[in-house]
């Protein structure tokens, strides 16, 4: 059974932002090169990988995030059952990419914890702690930046205008909580 125990006690509001983290969501680190993988990774979840760096594509149930040129993140747009941890998806991914070794399929789900900052506050927030420059990035619905916040190694994904989810490893979620509260309250 996956850890869904977070250090993320509750949902906060500020002035201009709403934090929250999104929890369970089904998480898979996709690696792979060939035609016949990103072929086969298409035909079983309806949907292309994004292939232009910093980008994600989404379906009906699923988002696909570029992370490098031969490595995604797929998460489950919607909130998933905590007490089972056996995806159909991961098992048909598995058994036709890891089993004929055309790349690998891993359950992350428990490793990274999602949080949702919404608001026009949103890369106000993010340029305080992040040396990364938004100014592009904040225009681009869909895209994707690895980089770090608050010296946390985070992943970023514009959801929509003034809507992102970060994906930060379990072990410095509550830092990186504390940081994000404490600066959002100076705002």
């Amino acid at each position: 059974m996956l850890n869904y125990k977070s250090s993320i006690i509750e949902d906060k509001k500020y002035s201009g932002l709403s934090i929250k983290e999104i929890s369970p969501i089904m998480k898979l680190n996709l690696r792979g090169k060939s035609r016949d993988f990103l072929s086969t990774i298409g035909k079983n979840i309806n949907m292309i990988l994004p292939i232009e760096a910093n980008t994600s594509s989404s379906s009906d149930k699923y988002t696909s995030m570029w992370l490098s040129p031969d490595e995604w993140m797929i998460i489950s747009n919607n909130i998933i059952d905590k007490e089972n941890n056996n995806y159909e998806i991961e098992e048909l991914l598995f058994n036709k990419i890891s089993k004929t070794n055309l790349g690998s399929v891993t359950d992350v789900s428990d490793q990274f914890v999602l949080i949702n900052l919404e608001g026009e506050s949103v890369f106000d927030i993010l340029s305080s702690g992040c040396a990364f420059n938004f100014n592009e990035f904040m225009q681009k619905k869909g895209a994707v930046t690895q980089t770090l916040l608050a010296q946390v190694d985070i992943i970023i994904h514009h959801k929509e205008i003034n809507n992102i989810n970060l994906f930060v490893r379990r072990s410095f979620s509550e830092h990186l909580m504390s940081w994000i509260n404490d600066a959002a309250s100076r705002l």
